[in-house]
C-alpha cells in the first residue's frame, strides 16, 4: 500500500494560494500555481520567486572543526578549509568513485549545516552517523522549513525584512533573523539566478513566507519552474544526472574537488573512490556530461538514447535531463556521451518515439548565471 504523502510546514499556504499539488520524494508539493510553469519560470528570471524546498533534509554536524575533518573521509571537497560564514557544494562518494548524493555544506558558528536531497536524507543521515566518530554530533532537523527566494530581485525583496542580506556574497552563510524569526541564510540556490535559501523553524514558516510574498515583485513558484530553471542553468538533478555509477569527473563537477584534495594537495584523497577520481583527473573519463540543443522544437527527454549518426546501430550515450527552455526559447537537454563524441558542435542523433532527431553538443550552462560574486 502506498504511504501517504508528507506535508511541509507551508502546505496549507500552498492550498490557499491555489497551487496544483503533486507528489515528489514522498512529499505533497506545489507543481505550479495559477500562472503556470512557463510564467513562473520567466518571472524568476526577471524578478523574484519563492519556492518551498522544505522536503530537503537539514542536518547539523558539530563541533565544526572535527566535523569538517571527518566529512573529508566521505566527500572530495575541501571542508577543513571552508571558512566560517561560507558554503560549499560537496558530493558523497562510494568505493567505486560514484556519487551517492550531492549536498551543500555551510560553516556556521560552532557547527556545519548540511542541506541534503529529500529522497536520500534518511540514507545520508544513517551514513553520517555510522561513518563519523562519536565525538561528532549529528543532529537531523527534518521538521524545519526551507524556502528559496530566487531571481535578480531577491536581494531587494529580502532587504526590508532581513538587514543582513544585502551584504552577503554568493555562497555566504549566516545566522540571522528574517521577518523577526531566527533563520539560517545562505546566498545560493538551484536556478542559476541570484537568490537565498532560508531555513526557519516550522512554527515560523508561514509567517516568514507571507512576509516574503508581500514584498514587491515576489510571487510563488513550484517544482515545474524549479526544474526548468535548473536545467537551463546546467545544474545536475540527483537520480537523473547523478547516480552511484556516475563519477564527479564524468559529471563535469571536477571544480567541486579543490586543489587541496587532489593528488599532491595538502589533504589529498582519503575519501571513497579517490584512486579512480585521481586517474580520471589525470587521464580524463570515458564518459562526459554535455549540453544538447535539439534541432527543431521537439523536446528530447530522458532516457532517449544517443547515436553518432542517423543510421548507427550502437548507442553512444543517453539523455538524462531534457525539456523546453523558456528563457532559451527552444528545447534543451543534458546527456552523458562517450568522451570522443563530447566535443562542442558535435552532431549527434537522439532516438525519440522510434525516429532519430538531430542534436548538437553545446557548452553548459544554457543561460549565463546571475550570481552575486
Amino acid at each position: 500500500m502506498d504511504m501517504p504523502l508528507a506535508q511541509t510546514p507551508l502546505h496549507a499556504l500552498h492550498l490557499e494560494l491555489g497551487a496544483r499539488m503533486a507528489g515528489f520524494a514522498g512529499y505533497d508539493l506545489p507543481l505550479h500555481y495559477a500562472p503556470g510553469i512557463l510564467a513562473e519560470h520567466l518571472h524568476t528570471r526577471c524578478a523574484a520567486s519563492l519556492f518551498d524546498v522544505s522536503h530537503m533534509g537539514q542536518i547539523v554536524a558539530a563541533p565544526a572543526a572535527e566535523a569538517a575533518a571527518a566529512l573529508e573521509t566521505l566527500v572530495p571537497a575541501d571542508i577543513v578549509g571552508l571558512g566560517e560564514g561560507r558554503q560549499r557544494y560537496a558530493l558523497l562518494m562510494n568505493a567505486g568513485g560514484g556519487v551517492i548524493d550531492d549536498q551543500m555544506i555551510a560553516h556556521l558558528p560552532g557547527r556545519l549545516f548540511l542541506v541534503v536531497n529529500a529522497a536520500g536524507k534518511q540514507h545520508d543521515l544513517a551514513l553520517l552517523r555510522s561513518s563519523l566518530p562519536e565525538r561528532v554530533a549529528i543532529t537531523p532537523m527534518f521538521d524545519r522549513a526551507l524556502m528559496a527566494l530566487q531571481g535578480p530581485g531577491a536581494a531587494a525583496a529580502l532587504a526590508p525584512i532581513c538587514a543582513d542580506a544585502a551584504a552577503m556574497r554568493f555562497m555566504d552563510a549566516i545566522d540571522t533573523h528574517v521577518a523577526g524569526a531566527p533563520a539560517t541564510l545562505t546566498r545560493s540556490g538551484y536556478t542559476g539566478e541570484d537568490g537565498f535559501e532560508i531555513g526557519v523553524a516550522a512554527a515560523d514558516a508561514e509567517r516568514v513566507a507571507r512576509a516574503l510574498l508581500a514584498q514587491r515583485g515576489v510571487a510563488p513558484a513550484g517544482l515545474g519552474a524549479r526544474d526548468s530553471l535548473r536545467l537551463e542553468a546546467g545544474l545536475c538533478l540527483y537520480g537523473n544526472d547523478l547516480c552511484p555509477e556516475t563519477t564527479p569527473i564524468e559529471a563535469d563537477l571536477g571544480w567541486s574537488i579543490q586543489k587541496s584534495r587532489r593528488p599532491g594537495g595538502a589533504h589529498a584523497g582519503g575519501y571513497p573512490g579517490a584512486d579512480r577520481i585521481a586517474r580520471e583527473l589525470a587521464d580524463g573519463p570515458a564518459w562526459k556530461r554535455v549540453g544538447l540543443r535539439p534541432e527543431g522544437r521537439a523536446p528530447v527527454r530522458p532516457p532517449a538514447r544517443l547515436f553518432a549518426t542517423e543510421q548507427s546501430p550502437d548507442g553512444i550515450g543517453k539523455v538524462t535531463s531534457g525539456g523546453f527552455g523558456p528563457t532559451v526559447g527552444a528545447p534543451v537537454a543534458m546527456a552523458y556521451v562517450a568522451a570522443q563524441h563530447a566535443g562542442p558542435a558535435t552532431r549527434l542523433w537522439a532516438e525519440v518515439r522510434g525516429r532519430r532527431l538531430a542534436v548538437d553538443v553545446v557548452p553548459l550552462p544554457f543561460v549565463a548565471p546571475g550570481f552575486k560574486r
